[in-house]
């Protein structure tokens, strides 16, 4: 189920060129905030490129810091957490 917009809330959104806005639950008390939908996609394709670079920059920094491990021991230890034969 896709909820329609109030007459209310569209009013809102032409008012703020797309939005965002704060809409409230009267019940609740809960607060919301309504904002066009490419608009939405395109912050949050945004925040995980952010977190793609924040994490490739981590790795980067260990490497540097000689916080590594080799192909070798990773396979090692893989294997013998599944139970699996060495590679020998």
């Amino acid at each position: 189920m896709t909820p329609k917009l109030s007459e209310d809330q569209r009013q809102a959104l032409r008012d703020h060129l797309g939005g965002p806005i704060t809409v409230e639950d009267d019940q609740t008390r809960k607060r919301y905030v309504l904002v066009d939908r490419v608009l939405h996609d395109q912050a949050m394709l945004a925040l995980r490129r952010q977190e793609d670079l924040a994490a490739i920059q981590a790795g980067i920094g260990d490497m540097e810091a000689g916080n590594v491990v080799t192909f070798e021991e990773v396979d090692a230890r893989i294997r013998a957490k599944l139970g699996m034969p060495s590679r020998s």
